[in-house]
């Protein structure tokens, strides 16, 4: 009995945790995500909104029953910002009902979160971020417009804003805290690392040249994201699309770089079609690259069986046909 007492008050407390954890974390990219902030209509937008991706993945790593501490994060970013008034309201329900249908959409797509499958990446930004961010979008827009805050001219130029800003949020963060599950740090310096590293130190120092420079060297993040998505996966392609994105929108907010000389609309689509190419890209190619090695293993595993059952069956004839290791012999042409 004491056992099942115990239990039972883990539960709750555990649940308590985790919804004032998701609270205090969605609060802190909010803040973090308000440092680089544009001016729509008069609406303030961020091309970025982290909490957004931070609030899908708990839902999608702890359940549905953590939303409140969306709300309560969403609550504490509002009442920080100005007095709270009738409009609160629908802007907690936006920003909650966004990542909420957003995971069950998701869950009913048999979305799985070690997004080891093309299907999952491709699941993300359709359902995840480009459905699910159009009711956070249109009941925060449609809230400013209602309480006078907004004219009717600015609707659709802060809707696109605060559409593509909740959708970057999930491509960039989502896939980044998902990948961080399984990655296991080294007891020891090994080459993979040291690679890993060099990757990192190249996407920084290349993303300040593609950002400061006023050449248009854009392009050269691209190839970044390729061998981060060939060698690590999500757990390399993930992290080098937010420092790309990170430091496009610094530049972007300081009118530098590419962004120098333009209008807010030609620096908003230049910057959020940048953000989008290289999450795209990250996300789909490790995605791909991921579901294509666990297609290998399983052939590998199957012939290491059958090898096995053909020893079993006829011992020492693996010998002469089978490496070692089990894997098939390699053909002539290869």
């Amino acid at each position: 009995m004491t056992a099942v007492v115990r239990t039972d008050v883990r539960r709750p407390a555990t649940a308590a945790l985790r919804i004032l954890a998701l609270a205090a974390a969605y609060y802190v990219a909010a803040r973090i995500g308000l440092l680089d902030q544009v001016v729509v209509s008069g609406a303030v937008v961020t091309p970025l909104w982290p909490p957004t991706g931070i609030a899908l993945s708990c839902l999608l790593l702890f359940g549905l029953r953590t939303w409140p501490g969306i709300a309560l994060g969403t609550f504490l970013v509002i009442a920080t910002l100005g007095p709270l008034d009738a409009g609160v309201f629908g802007n907690l329900l936006g920003n909650t009902l966004g990542p909420v249908c957003a995971c069950l959409m998701l869950r009913r797509a048999g979305f799985r979160v070690e997004l080891d499958r093309l299907r999952d990446g491709v699941a993300l930004v359709v359902l995840g971020a480009f459905a699910g961010m159009l009711i956070s979008a249109t009941l925060g827009t449609g809230t400013l417009l209602i309480s006078g805050k907004l004219p009717a001219s600015g609707f659709w130029p802060t809707w696109s804003a605060w559409w593509t800003g909740d959708a970057m949020g999930v491509l960039i963060v989502t896939p980044l805290l998902l990948s961080l599950r399984a990655l296991r740090w080294p007891l020891s310096v090994t080459p993979r690392w040291a690679e890993a590293s060099g990757l990192l130190i190249a996407a920084v120092g290349i993303s300040l040249l593609g950002t400061r420079s006023s050449l248009a060297l854009l392009f050269l993040v691209f190839p970044l994201i390729v061998w981060a998505a060939l060698r690590f996966q999500l757990a390399g392609a993930a992290p080098c699309a937010l420092i790309i994105s990170v430091l496009a929108i610094a530049a972007a907010t300081d009118r530098t770089g590419p962004f120098a000389g333009h209008s807010l609309f030609f620096v908003m689509v230049n910057l959020q079609a940048l953000n989008a190419s290289a999450a795209l890209t990250a996300l789909l190619l490790a995605a791909t690259v991921t579901e294509q090695n666990g297609i290998r293993r399983k052939i590998e595993d199957a012939c290491r069986e059958l090898a096995e059952v053909v020893d079993r069956l006829a011992p020492g004839e693996t010998a002469h046909h089978w490496p070692p290791d089990g894997r098939p012999p390699r053909r002539k042409d290869e």
